[in-house]
Protein backbone atom coordinates (compact mmCIF):
# COMPACT_ATOMS: atom_id res chain seq x y z
CA UNK A 1 0.00 0.00 0.00
CA UNK A 2 1.46 3.41 -1.17
CA UNK A 3 0.74 5.66 1.94
CA UNK A 4 0.30 9.13 0.45
CA UNK A 5 -0.65 13.21 1.77
CA UNK A 6 -2.14 15.95 -0.48
CA UNK A 7 -0.86 19.17 0.29
CA UNK A 8 -2.93 21.85 -1.34
CA UNK A 9 -4.59 25.03 0.33
CA UNK A 10 -7.88 24.40 -2.44
CA UNK A 11 -10.42 22.04 0.04
CA UNK A 12 -11.65 20.94 -3.22
CA UNK A 13 -8.32 19.87 -4.92
CA UNK A 14 -7.54 18.00 -2.04
CA UNK A 15 -11.16 16.60 -2.07
CA UNK A 16 -10.57 15.75 -5.54
CA UNK A 17 -7.89 13.92 -5.26
CA UNK A 18 -8.85 12.28 -2.25
CA UNK A 19 -11.40 11.26 -4.09
CA UNK A 20 -9.81 9.99 -7.08
CA UNK A 21 -7.00 7.74 -4.59
CA UNK A 22 -10.03 6.23 -2.74
CA UNK A 23 -10.93 4.25 -5.91
CA UNK A 24 -7.26 2.98 -6.23
CA UNK A 25 -6.51 -0.34 -4.72
CA UNK A 26 -3.30 0.08 -3.68
CA UNK A 27 -2.60 3.71 -2.64
CA UNK A 28 -4.30 5.34 0.58
CA UNK A 29 -4.66 8.95 1.70
CA UNK A 30 -2.98 9.36 5.18
CA UNK A 31 -3.40 12.79 5.61
CA UNK A 32 -3.78 16.40 4.01
CA UNK A 33 -2.94 19.77 4.80
CA UNK A 34 -3.85 23.16 3.47
CA UNK A 35 -0.26 25.14 4.33
CA UNK A 36 3.25 24.10 3.64
CA UNK A 37 3.86 24.52 7.65
CA UNK A 38 1.00 22.12 8.41
CA UNK A 39 2.42 19.63 5.60
CA UNK A 40 6.02 19.31 6.89
CA UNK A 41 4.65 18.69 10.65
CA UNK A 42 2.39 15.97 9.69
CA UNK A 43 5.06 14.25 7.42
CA UNK A 44 7.39 14.48 10.40
CA UNK A 45 4.69 12.73 12.18
CA UNK A 46 3.61 10.32 9.77
CA UNK A 47 5.97 9.52 7.38
CA UNK A 48 3.92 9.17 3.77
CA UNK A 49 5.36 7.66 0.69
CA UNK A 50 4.78 9.99 -1.53
CA UNK A 51 3.58 13.66 -0.75
CA UNK A 52 1.74 15.62 -3.75
CA UNK A 53 2.68 19.14 -3.12
CA UNK A 54 1.10 22.64 -4.26
CA UNK A 55 3.52 25.08 -4.53
CA UNK A 56 1.44 28.44 -3.86
CA UNK A 57 0.21 28.04 -0.13
CA UNK A 58 0.14 29.93 2.95
CA UNK A 59 2.74 30.09 5.94
CA UNK A 60 4.81 28.37 3.71
CA UNK A 61 4.75 27.48 0.48
CA UNK A 62 5.38 24.32 -1.50
CA UNK A 63 9.04 25.14 -2.51
CA UNK A 64 10.06 26.05 1.15
CA UNK A 65 7.91 23.08 2.35
CA UNK A 66 9.56 20.48 -0.33
CA UNK A 67 12.98 21.72 0.54
CA UNK A 68 12.44 21.31 4.29
CA UNK A 69 11.35 17.83 3.79
CA UNK A 70 14.11 16.37 1.65
CA UNK A 71 16.92 17.97 3.63
CA UNK A 72 15.76 15.75 6.84
CA UNK A 73 17.79 12.74 7.07
CA UNK A 74 15.26 11.52 9.02
CA UNK A 75 12.64 11.58 6.03
CA UNK A 76 14.72 10.44 3.34
CA UNK A 77 12.05 7.56 1.77
CA UNK A 78 9.71 10.04 1.60
CA UNK A 79 9.16 11.69 -1.78
CA UNK A 80 7.29 14.77 -2.72
CA UNK A 81 5.65 15.50 -5.88
CA UNK A 82 4.73 18.82 -7.00
CA UNK A 83 1.50 19.60 -8.99
CA UNK A 84 0.28 23.26 -9.31
CA UNK A 85 -1.89 24.93 -11.40
CA UNK A 86 0.24 27.76 -11.21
Amino acid sequence: MIRTMIADDQPLVRAGLRSIFDHADDITVVADASDGRAAVQTVRELHPDVILMDIRMPIMDGIEATRSITGDPQLGGVRVLILTTF
